[in-house]
């Protein structure tokens, strides 16, 4: 018997869930990211933010695709996303160079103070990392950044979700709110 087959669950699969739930993560998912994409496009690029940001991708798999998941919840989206984006910010600024530390304390920080408040959401670890790596504009925001497009961004998907989830007759979003 090998390592792998003696692990708790070795040979089982998680369930698998059906082709109404694929439907509905699936239209939540393209309805938030559009929402987010039509804003930066229409608004925020013109004005020179930005509302597209990478994390927001991971953000959207939990939001519609597992909308019951404690990390998924109102408080961890806004919370885990605004609270990560400040200690990026704050470590970019402080830690200019070498890039290694600076990438590796933001995202370090980040997960712990998401801990600390209770508003753990892993998309926020590259929330803290683009504030730290991002190009030129996203540096060039500054603190900004955690209005456009962080909290700006969140506050829609979560809209989004609220509208987009409770649409299916067996789904329900938020489990809770704080």
């Amino acid at each position: 018997m090998t390592f792998f087959t003696k692990m708790r669950g070795a040979g089982t699969r998680p369930p698998r869930v059906g082709a109404a739930e694929i439907g509905w993560s699936f239209l939540g998912a393209a309805a938030g990211i559009a929402a987010v994409a039509f804003l930066h496009e229409r608004v925020a690029d013109p004005a020179g933010l930005s509302m597209l940001i990478g994390s927001f991708g991971a953000s959207a798999v939990l939001l519609y695709g597992a909308p019951k998941s404690p990390l998924a919840q109102p408080r961890n989206l806004i919370g885990g996303h605004v609270l990560s984006a400040l200690v990026g910010v704050t470590v970019r600024l402080a830690i200019a160079s070498p890039d290694w530390l600076a990438c590796s304390l933001a995202v370090a920080l980040a997960i712990a103070v998401m801990h600390a408040t209770g508003t753990l959401h892993p998309p926020g670890g590259a929330t803290a990392l683009i504030a730290v790596t991002g190009g030129p504009k996203i540096l060039a925001l500054g603190y900004l950044y955690v209005l456009f497009p962080v909290l700006s961004g969140a506050l829609i998907m979560l809209l989004v979700a609220v509208v987009a989830v409770n649409a299916a007759p067996n789904r329900r979003y938020p489990e809770y709110w704080l």
